[in-house]
């Protein structure tokens, strides 16, 4: 599989994922993840970290797109796991959501955890003794419309932290789900024309990188374009 390079030097490399990707395995897995793909072209990745990780720094869902960053060796590994663990790295994903948002920006501050049955992530009000025996802890996305459509959404999304499903339950618990997400999506929410996954791309990061902010983006790709173009625009900002 080829696995679109962004940039790489020395000490790190940033890749654009594909959809439809595993990052690296974890229990029954069976089918070639993205660390497998990574080794056989950067052999030198399984001496950073251990497996099945190796540099991994962070991961996306196996049906999210867009920019991974990985360290090629231990002192960036440790150097950039501090940078995510107090929250300096800035990550912001593109989705389009069900529904048509009035505000042009907010704030979603709420407790993320598993679910009782643990078949996926939910809300927890603070107040709730279950947030205890779920592991929920505080979780906080900004976003901000980008486009307006009949019926849905296109925004940009910021994860202040960085929770498993972060997003896509936040989404769902302001009544606007992402298009596309099978585990989180409303009974009878209908999604757009020719989308087959999950309409949710990383597609910027930025981090400090030997004492310099770097940025980096992965555009939209052609498949998510395309059903941007078969939506019927509403207003733009």
């Amino acid at each position: 599989m080829h696995i679109p390079i962004i940039y790489q030097n020395d000490d790190v490399l940033i890749i654009n994922k594909p959809c439809g990707l595993i990052v690296f395995p974890e229990g029954n897995v069976k089918e070639k993840t993205l660390i497998e793909f990574l080794t056989e072209q950067f052999p030198g990745l399984k001496d950073c970290g251990s497996a099945p990780r190796y540099g991994i720094v962070h991961r996306l869902d196996k049906d999210t797109s867009g920019l991974l960053l990985i360290a090629k060796n231990d002192k960036t590994l440790q150097f950039l796991q501090k940078e995510f663990k107090t929250r300096r790295v800035a990550k912001t994903y593109m989705a389009l959501v069900s529904g048509e948002l009035k505000e042009n920006s907010g704030k979603i501050e709420e407790l993320a955890g598993r679910s009782k049955d643990g078949t996926k992530q939910m809300v927890y009000p603070k107040s709730s003794s279950l947030s205890q025996t779920t592991g929920a802890r505080n979780a906080i996305t900004y976003w901000k419309v980008l486009k307006r459509f009949k019926g849905f959404t296109l925004i940009a999304c910021r994860p202040k932290t960085g929770r498993k499903h972060q997003l896509r339950v936040h989404l769902q618990y302001i009544n606007h789900p992402i298009a596309g997400d099978t585990l989180y999506r409303f009974k009878n929410q209908e999604d757009p024309e020719g989308l087959k996954r999950i309409f949710l791309h990383a597609y910027k990061i930025k981090f400090n990188m030997q004492g310099e902010l770097k940025s980096f983006i992965a555009p939209l790709p052609e498949d998510l374009k395309q059903v941007l173009n078969n939506l019927k625009t509403y207003e733009t900002n």
